[in-house]
């Protein structure tokens, strides 16, 4: 594996760790928000619970369905999850320093991007194509 891809492998895994502990994704943006208004939980419980809730599903059965079809590039998955361990226990530990009230804000601003991207992808898809 050439150094420039080492590099971006362990940015973007740790990069994603910090993002995964410190707001809780996977399927979070719909598992945090909801076991917070409809379970009681706070949203540090919530994203703990989330995190916990996608390591059977995430972690081990959709992998084996990949690499069953040769999907997997195990060398480079090996180096993400070294930088993703790293980065989602650093995340979470930060997350937990600070209150729960400044903790939402970030996830719901994470989610009103997430949001505003796509539905800007969707419009401009959707947009019929001008020809010249």
């Amino acid at each position: 594996m050439d150094p420039i891809t080492l590099l971006s492998l362990l940015i973007i895994g740790l990069v994603a760790g910090v993002a995964s502990g410190f707001v809780g994704i996977g399927g979070g943006l719909i598992i945090v928000p909801a076991l917070v208004a409809f379970a009681g939980l706070g949203q540090h419980a919530a994203q703990g619970t989330s995190l916990a809730m996608m390591l059977p599903p995430v972690g081990i059965l959709a992998v084996m369905q990949y690499h069953r079809e040769g999907e997997v590039h195990w060398v480079y998955a090996a180096v993400l999850c070294v930088t993703f361990i790293a980065g989602a226990w650093g995340g979470s530990k930060w997350s937990l320093k600070w209150s729960e009230a400044w903790v939402k804000l970030v996830f719901g601003l994470v989610m009103l991007y997430a949001a505003l991207r796509m539905l800007f992808q969707a419009w401009q898809a959707l947009k019929p194509s001008v020809e010249s």
